[in-house]
């Protein structure tokens, strides 16, 4: 049974920083491309970054890009964002995932497992 545990989400002021990390077991972890997602009250889900499976190829929504920054701990079965200078336009619940395959992609389609999510909330 695969398991996604996400942590690190909390309240902030804006132009803060929060470091979101997500945890995997159950799966082959360093086999696949992981990704970052979003969804804010009222809005549809959205991408917010992903990165394969090497940790070699990192991609941005042009929302987050120069400001959010993901990684990978294959050792550890753990993925992390590290977002800095954080806006209210930022809050939302953000959700990690596994990929389908090791190459990172931007659809959700594309992710199987998913966390439960954690709470990011920016304050003006």
């Amino acid at each position: 049974q695969v398991q996604v545990v996400e942590s690190g989400g909390g309240l902030v002021q804006a132009g803060g920083s929060l470091r979101l990390s997500c945890a995997i077991s159950g799966r082959t972890f360093k086999n696949y491309a992981m990704g970052w997602f979003r969804q804010a009250p009222g809005k549809e889900r959205e991408f917010v970054s992903a990165i394969n499976w090497t940790g070699g190829s990192t991609y941005y929504a042009d929302s987050v890009k120069g400001r959010f920054t993901i990684s990978r701990d294959n050792a550890k079965n753990t993925v992390y964002l590290q977002m800095n200078s954080l806006k209210p336009d930022d809050t939302a619940v953000y959700y990690c995932a596994v990929g389908v395959y090791p190459r990172a992609s931007y659809r959700a389609d594309e992710y199987a497992n998913w966390g439960q999510g954690t709470q990011v909330t920016v304050s003006a």
